[in-house]
């Protein structure tokens, strides 16, 4: 049985069903929560350490790690635990040093967005940074949401059978709901619970599929008769393992990401939370790297997956191992999964566009009480939503177009200005300016033009680039504001 097809069994159906309804249920149980908008966009910063390190592994994974790894180690062997090897590690790194102390100064400034932070740490009253950083932010997530929104309503599709439209309106209730209701704290606890599927589905997965192959020694000789490369872990080549960990470089450049730093209730317990998603970041990992490799084993020509697609070794997998309500539960977490990055993309959407445009630069002089916040921000979240329905339907060739660029532009605009920010005291805000613009730049620049002749990630050249007109724009600002505050000192 290949694909969806168990979802015609009505059992199969409930449990795929339950996995997008209980999340409606959440949002329900969370609703009274929202009291003010720091509830809305930063859950009050009161996440526990576990839900802090699970949600950012869910978030931060999505579908990719479900479909795209495995698929990428059915065709490319053992290589594929680089890429594991390469998030994983910054990940850790970023937990234990720019998590903690974005978390401190956040918590200092009483900032809500990673906008409010940048303009407390430079005083920056003219809103530049905040106006240029809401730009290249809402472009790109804009666009990713969207991007996410269409792949969930293919899977959505293909799963029901209804129609492209109908699959993406559907798509959108489901996530709405919960977050209208319950924002932040909703979006953290369901990307938990999604979390748990997925930790299910990548662990228990791999040890049925090795005990109906008989253990590991067979499945290495298989995979060695039919190709010895798919063995070898160096296969991929130095620059593919390069390519791997640059990948990584983005990290701290994804606000969806950064925000869950900032939502904790203590940054110490950041160290308790580094080394638990970094577990099951790297488990669940090596969970979707064996299902690629049993994959390839079992069904060694591609050609026999559904539409010839090796990403979908996982549903097939899931399909011959798996009863019905298993079957519809581990589906339905492969479509929550990719909404649970949508979610937590459309809140800092709506959190660009209700705190660092309308609040902070259109309404600077009129400021809103905490009700008209929460309401507007309700507002946001719900027409952010259709806006993306409407991208995702008829403006298909334009986001996928951006979302190419989305990881890396993010990557190398917002962050080297977030660790220079937080590490280097003679960063100024021209400085951060013009890292956040040549990120962006080199960024489309190397892709369109440049990565076909280097074959490198834009990403890498994008950020060292970025890092440099930080530093070089900064001394020479720094230098020329010292001049003119002593020339008004003399006067």
């Amino acid at each position: 049985m290949t694909g969806y097809e168990n979802l015609t069994h009505p059992i199969a159906f409930l449990g795929f069903m339950l996995t997008l309804i209980l999340p409606i249920f959440v949002g329900f149980l969370t609703y009274r929560r929202m009291k003010n908008e720091s509830d809305f966009f930063l859950g009050g910063r009161t996440m526990d350490r576990i839900v802090e390190a699970l949600s950012s592994v869910s978030s931060g994974r999505s579908s990719w790690l479900v479909l795209g790894v495995s698929g990428m180690a059915y065709t490319r062997g053992i290589g594929a635990v680089w890429a594991i090897l390469g998030y994983s590690l910054v990940e850790l790194v970023q937990f234990l040093t720019i998590g903690y102390r974005l978390r401190r100064e956040t918590g200092k400034w009483g900032s809500i967005t990673l906008l409010d932070y940048f303009e407390s740490r430079f005083q920056d009253r003219k809103n530049l940074v905040r106006g240029i950083g809401a730009l290249i932010i809402g472009i790109f997530l804009t666009a990713y949401v969207a991007a996410q929104l269409n792949a969930g309503a293919k899977s959505l599709t293909t799963a029901l059978d209804i129609p492209l439209l109908g699959s993406l309106f559907l798509c959108t209730v489901f996530i709405l709901i919960y977050m209208i209701l319950g924002g932040f704290i909703a979006v953290a606890y369901n990307d938990v619970l999604r979390a748990v599927i997925m930790i299910f589905g990548l662990c228990i997965l791999p040890l049925i599929g090795l005990i109906h192959l008989s253990g590991f020694k067979m499945l290495f000789q298989i995979l060695k008769g039919l190709d010895p490369k798919t063995m070898d872990v160096f296969s991929i080549g130095v620059g593919g393992i390069l390519g791997f960990f640059g990948i990584g470089l983005g990290s701290p450049g994804q606000p969806h990401i950064l925000v869950r730093y900032m939502a904790i209730d203590d940054p110490k317990k950041l160290k308790t939370s580094a080394w638990v998603g970094t577990f099951w970041n790297i488990t669940m990992g090596l969970g979707a790297v064996m299902i690629g490799l049993l994959g390839r084993a079992v069904i060694p020509d591609a050609q026999q997956l559904p539409k010839g697609d090796p990403e979908m070794i996982y549903l097939v997998l899931s399909s011959k191992y798996f009863g019905p309500i298993l079957y519809g539960i581990l589906i339905g977490g492969i479509f929550a999964a990719i909404l649970s990055t949508v979610d937590s993309q459309l809140l800092v959407v709506a959190s660009t566009v209700v705190r660092d445009c309308y609040e902070k630069i259109w309404r600077k002089e009129l400021p809103l009480t905490e009700s008209q916040k929460l309401h507007l921000s309700r507002w946001v979240v719900f027409f952010s939503g259709v806006v993306s329905i409407v991208l995702a339907y008829f403006a298909k060739e334009i986001i996928f177009w951006l979302v190419l660029f989305a990881w890396g532009g993010l990557g190398a605009s917002i962050g080297p200005a977030l660790i220079f920010s937080l590490y280097w005291k003679s960063t100024t805000k021209y400085g951060v300016i013009a890292g956040m613009i040549t990120g962006t730049l080199v960024t489309f620049i190397w892709r369109l033009w440049l990565k076909s002749v280097t074959g490198l990630y834009e990403l890498i050249p994008a950020f060292f680039l970025s890092c440099i007109a930080i530093v070089v724009v900064s001394r020479v600002t720094q230098s020329r504001m010292r001049q003119i505050e002593e020339i008004k000192n003399a006067h």
